[in-house]
């Protein structure tokens, strides 16, 4: 198949997925006000940053305001597209679900990866991400130019793209363990570092969730670069990062899925 076709089929997934999810309004309504829920809680963490009135290392309450909004915008991201599809793949491999997609004259990595879509889980999340955003560049004095929106759209996608693989490759070892729910455990609590700037924790951490577990590349570089304070080494590591993490991910599913023991065998 050709990328286009995927592009085609992919669309098809999203189309049926949100049809699906419109004949049962009920479910929908009650995924959106968990989520609605969730944000709530978040904004505590707003609360208590505009109360308190002052800088942390460096950076404004205003600032550190575009740094929760795109954690949250890529959380809404996250939720719809990659977070059914990474916490499904375990139950495929343990009730042989696999064995169909083998069979399918499409990767595989794809049709276990992109085959579901979440639209109530990502809406109010990005929607509330983009709107602290607009919020936080209007009050603190950042330049509204091309360059600057080119930026933070640039290392947005970045961020966007590098989220499949981080999530992929913990997953992947549910290959060749029952439960793979305490990794995945794992993975969700460190997300939640990005709730506050990569800037508040001590070097050790940094170097840890930037190089080794790029956890705070996915939502920190964006607002770093619009406000000034993103490293030249980390925007060279970003752009090399889309694909190293790809490769690396890709390279451990055929691993792993080579291991794989079929229902038939």
């Amino acid at each position: 198949m050709s990328i286009g076709d995927y592009f085609k089929l992919y669309f098809y997934f999203v189309k049926n997925n949100i049809m699906a999810q419109m004949e049962y309004k009920a479910n929908f309504i009650i995924a959106m006000f968990t989520e609605v829920g969730f944000l709530f809680a978040k904004s505590l963490y707003i609360i208590v940053i505009f109360s308190a009135g002052m800088s942390i290392n460096g950076l404004s309450p205003e600032q550190m305001l575009m740094f929760i909004g795109s954690y949250t915008l890529i959380t809404g991201i996250m939720d719809a597209i990659f977070y059914p599809n990474i916490a499904a793949i375990p139950e495929y491999v343990r009730n042989a679900t696999l064995d169909v997609y083998l069979t399918k004259p499409v990767s595989t990595l794809f049709m276990a990866g992109f085959r579901k879509f979440d639209i109530g889980l990502g809406i109010p999340n990005v929607l509330a991400g983009i709107v602290m955003i607009v919020i936080s560049w209007s009050k603190s004095g950042v330049p509204i130019n091309l360059y600057n929106i080119i930026g933070y759209l640039f290392f947005t996608l970045i961020g966007c793209i590098v989220t499949f693989p981080i999530l992929l490759i913990p997953v992947s070892f549910s290959f060749w363990i029952v439960k793979a729910d305490s990794l995945m455990g794992i993975i969700w609590a460190m997300w939640d570092f990005n709730n506050m700037p990569m800037t508040i924790y001590n070097r050790v951490l940094k170097t840890i969730g930037v190089f080794i577990f790029p956890i705070f590349l996915l939502t920190n570089f964006a607002p770093m670069f619009v406000i000034g304070i993103l490293p030249k080494v980390y925007i060279i590591y970003a752009i090399i990062s889309v694909p190293l993490f790809l490769g690396i991910a890709i390279t451990f599913w055929n691993f792993a899925i080579k291991r794989y023991s079929s229902a038939s065998s």
